[in-house]
């Protein structure tokens, strides 16, 4: 494709610490369909990647170091930076715990195993695999986080269309669509969601019981579109399918160590235990699993350095440009009225600043500016970070990582398609979302 090389290489495997095949030794047998798309070769030792810094490790640094500067230099107070330090510091523990968690679940068959348990399900059925492809999607976006999804259902996603015969592109922006749509449920699906629920103090049970209609709202528009617009032109030749067979885990303890982990870290969040702490315990009892049975896939690699020292960087520096006129222009453009008018405008200035630059400092300087008791209007900001970055490839993290994903595993997707379609669905299910926000239970 002529536009790849536009795009950032390799942000996935640096961003998140991408583990390799389990390698002969190590206590466990076989591959899995993780391994087999947009994976490293095996034999790479890790002190390549850690002796050799790639451009993203470089933009994580530099972005890190101008805040610090900020902070040095009193362009950012020192009592500001401290605060805001303290603020994410939970955050961050989370980050690097629930990453961990991730790619030893997927080294552990697990995804793996759902993967193949999906297509068995659809028993050939072309429509069938596209609603359990939705729903595969949707959890996994939900439960784990949209980062999650993008990282490692991706090369899942691709392969499992290729033992199918089917077209990847469809399954390929399922994922992608619903790794942004489907993170509005609990505050550990997205970054955004932490920040939202603690600056409003709901737990995730209240959290869920305010946000399911928006939630469901998003998931059905996206649904919609993927239909129209992907999944019914491929369908012809690819319906009905043959299913594969069964998955085998290369080692069933594990396999059923990391599904227990993954089942604990849910209902510990669902009961209301804090998510660093969920997190931090369910990767600890994976990470004892691997101890025992699988110890070289343990690596220094699983730490997501580069994504922690990027969000710390992050927020330093918006909260510094914040201070100096961007606090100014996102009052006037969100405005300071607690009903619908502001909800609305909310939700589109959120979803227009993450397509410009990034989710993630789009809910951070919109934040500021919203009056502390203007709960549904910093709802609405939430949706339009979550749900309306998809126009362009940088929009959130999830999206690149999952545009280097396809490219790695050979997947084109056509730039001006995956633009126009991604633009329609922002517009349609921020614009529904919010609405649904506004008129939904709790409202």
């Amino acid at each position: 494709m002529a536009t790849d090389g536009q795009f950032v290489d390799t942000l996935g495997s640096r961003c998140a610490g991408r583990v390799g095949p389990v390698r002969p030794g190590d206590g466990v047998r076989g591959s899995s369909l993780v391994e087999t798309v947009g994976q490293p070769p095996s034999a790479a030792p890790d002190r390549s990647r850690w002796g050799r810094l790639h451009v993203l490790d470089w933009i994580a640094l530099g972005l890190a170091a101008v805040g610090v500067v900020c902070v040095l230099t009193g362009l950012l107070p020192r009592a500001d930076a401290e605060a805001t330090v303290r603020r994410i510091v939970p955050i961050l523990i989370f980050l690097g715990t629930v990453v961990v968690l991730a790619e030893l679940t997927a080294v552990a068959g697990v995804f793996d195993a759902l993967a193949a348990r999906v297509a068995i399900t659809a028993r050939g059925s072309y429509r069938a695999l596209f609603w359990l492809c939705v729903g595969f999607a949707s959890v996994t976006t939900i439960a784990l986080n949209l980062d999650t999804t993008a990282v490692l259902l991706t090369p899942v996603m691709i392969a499992l269309a290729r033992k199918l015969g089917v077209p990847p592109t469809p399954l390929a922006m399922t994922t992608v669509w619903l790794a942004n749509t489907a993170s509005l449920l609990l505050p550990v699906s997205n970054l955004t969601n932490i920040l939202a629920s603690d600056r409003i103090d709901l737990e995730p049970v209240p959290w869920a019981a305010r946000m399911w209609w928006p939630q469901l709202v998003a998931i059905v528009i996206t649904m919609l579109l993927l239909w129209w617009w992907y999944w019914r032109p491929a369908r012809a030749g690819a319906d009905p399918f043959v299913p594969p067979p069964p998955h085998v885990p290369p080692d069933r303890v594990l396999y059923r160590t990391a599904l227990a982990a993954c089942l604990l870290f849910v209902a510990g969040i669902l009961a209301g235990v804090e998510i660093g702490l969920a997190s931090g315990v369910a990767a600890a009892i994976l990470v004892a699993g691997f101890a025992v049975r699988a110890r070289r896939s343990l690596r220094l690699a699983l730490i997501p350095w580069r994504l922690l020292v990027f969000v710390t960087g992050l927020f330093l520096v918006v909260q510094t440009i914040g201070r100096h006129g961007l606090d100014t222009v996102m009052g006037t453009l969100i405005g300071a009225d607690p009903g619908a008018e502001g909800a609305l405008r909310a939700g589109g200035v959120g979803a227009l600043f993450a397509n410009v630059v990034n989710n993630l400092p789009a809910y951070v300087a919109g934040e500021a500016v919203i009056a502390p008791d203007h709960h549904t209007q910093l709802l609405a900001l939430l949706i339009g970070t979550n749900v309306g970055p998809l126009a362009t490839p940088w929009a959130s993290l999830a999206t690149l990582i999952w545009y280097e994903r396809c490219r790695a595993a050979g997947v084109a997707v056509p730039l001006g398609r995956f633009v126009a379609t991604s633009a329609a669905l922002a517009v349609l299910a921020t614009t529904a979302t919010v609405a649904a926000l506004l008129v939904g239970p709790g409202s």
